[in-house]
């Protein structure tokens, strides 16, 4: 970024005046919870934050100098995100290492969106942007994968980048609320919904943990660094996972199902 284009956003006025009246009002608002059956739905002032950000995108308020000058700056927060979950994951080195097999492992639940979004895909009668859009959570090395793959006006790069970004209004709010339902509804651990907080996303990854901060208090430093090291284990791994596993055993269910649909189709 060049000096000129750092000059201009930070002098920004009205992105930084948004930004803190959001905070301001995010803040006061607070966590509220409320119980379903026998579990607990929490949110969060990030929920807050995502959806009157989202508002504000549509109002005049917000020009197009805003949302371009936003971008650098988020990656700034997750960078400060991420040098804060460092600092933590240090002392808990000796749990992680005791956790083992288990978080290294963890990646392979991220194939689940193909077991589970594949045939609901192929069922509503969508075509090869399938592939792009369940092969995996659909985050940025994924996407990178998916374009240099099929090509930037394929297919499947415009259904990768259809989930990219609905994970990205939509993810954190989603991991935030149904980590916290699942963490009181169901008797797994609450470090195992740390572990699963971590897919690769920072926000995501941000607002699973947090909501379970906010109803285990007690494990605050477990579950942040589990849920770092998880989400690190992600990034590193993950692509690799997407290209020799993820993205080839795709293609070959995607196969499967629609030739078996074809030839029922045929049949009538």
């Amino acid at each position: 970024m060049d000096s000129e284009m750092t000059q201009g956003l930070w002098k920004d006025w009205r992105l930084h005046a948004l930004v803190l009246v959001t905070v301001i009002v995010t803040e006061a608002i607070g966590t509220y919870s409320f119980s379903v059956g026998p579990g607990v739905i929490l949110l969060l002032p990030m929920l807050y934050a995502l959806i009157i950000g989202l508002i504000l995108y549509f109002t005049p308020l917000v020009k197009e100098k805003q949302s371009k000058n936003a971008e650098p700056i988020i990656i700034l927060g997750v960078a400060l995100l991420l040098a804060k979950i460092g600092v933590i994951i240090g002392p808990s080195l000796p749990q992680l290492i005791e956790a083992g097999p288990a978080l290294l492992l963890q990646e392979l639940g991220n194939l689940g969106t193909i077991f589970l979004a594949l045939p609901v895909a192929v069922w509503l009668g969508l075509k090869r942007e399938t592939i792009g859009m369940t092969h995996s959570v659909a985050r940025e090395p994924n996407v990178g994968l998916v374009m240099d793959k099929y090509g930037m006006d394929s297919a499947e790069t415009r259904g990768v980048l259809a989930v990219y970004i609905f994970g990205t209004v939509f993810g954190a709010v989603f991991m935030g609320l149904i980590s916290g339902f699942l963490a009181t509804l169901t008797p797994i651990h609450p470090l195992s919904f740390a572990m699963a907080s971590g897919i690769g996303s920072g926000s995501m990854m941000a607002a699973a943990s947090g909501s379970l901060v906010a109803i285990f208090p007690e494990l605050e430093t477990q579950i942040i660094a589990f849920a770092g090291a998880s989400n690190l284990l992600s990034l590193s791994t993950g692509l690799y996972v997407s290209i020799f596993i993820g993205l080839p055993l795709t293609e070959k269910l995607y196969s499967v199902m629609t030739n078996r649909r074809k030839n029922k189709e045929a049949i009538k």
